[in-house]
């Protein structure tokens, strides 16, 4: 059993097969979302949040290493376990280049599976906090310092990335007028002003563009949050 849920996104087209590595995950602590095909899979991927990604090689609709690779290039870092039939060297090393994290043959031991689950994630956990930083579609790289939502870039003024790593590390948390100062700011202007505001609405407008879904709320008479959901 895991000391906390490892949650899981399983994009397996086989109904048995997935029902019966559905079953054990949860039977081991797991949470476990399913898509049976890989647009859905896909889908699910870019808009959940999940600790590792178990994707099937072939896929109806969309195979599993094209959504690797797009999931790559939207910026996201969920590790992925590719479980495939096909065997040989040179398909384990195509699955890796397409950004894999690890590459398991079937038919394979459920053991070995939960392990290398265990290890993606905290080889993750280990990893990207501080390199990456993602909520929904909104995506930040810390390292390149490139803001991406859905795959586009959005350019940001240095103090609006400052203040959009601080909302995306409290993602759905009230953030207040007070934390913002203290900790974007650290106190350098005057807290009468609308600096915050005025900020706030920049950053809102540039994330929020092109998109249906806002992502930053304003909590009237509180504060702000970063969440996906109203």
């Amino acid at each position: 059993m895991y000391h906390s849920a490892m949650h899981i996104l399983l994009i397996e087209d086989d109904r048995e097969a997935s029902v019966w590595l559905a079953k054990g995950l949860e039977e081991n602590g797991c949470v476990v979302d399913h898509a049976a095909d890989g647009e859905d899979g896909l889908h699910l991927a870019l808009t959940g949040r999940y600790d590792v990604l178990i994707i099937d090689r072939m896929l109806p609709k969309r195979d599993g290493l094209s959504i690797i690779r797009m999931l790559r290039a939207d910026g996201k870092t969920t590790p992925a376990l590719v479980l495939s039939a096909l065997g040989e060297v040179d398909d384990r090393i195509e699955g890796l280049r397409a950004g894999g994290d690890d590459y398991l043959v079937k038919p394979y031991a459920f053991g070995e599976l939960l392990a290398r689950l265990e290890a993606l994630k905290r080889r993750a956990h280990e990893i990207s906090p501080t390199t990456h930083l993602q909520m929904a579609n909104l995506a930040m790289d810390l390292n390149t310092h490139k803001v991406r939502r859905a795959g586009r870039e959005i350019r940001l003024q240095p103090k609006e990335f400052q203040l959009l790593k601080y909302l995306l590390r409290h993602a759905d948390q009230l953030v207040t007028r007070t934390m913002l100062l203290e900790q974007v700011w650290n106190f350098h202007f005057d807290p009468h002003t609308n600096v915050i505001d005025t900020q706030i609405s920049r950053l809102r407008s540039k994330i929020n563009k092109g998109f249906n879904k806002p992502l930053l709320h304003t909590i009237r008479g509180r504060g702000y949050r970063l969440s996906a959901s109203e």
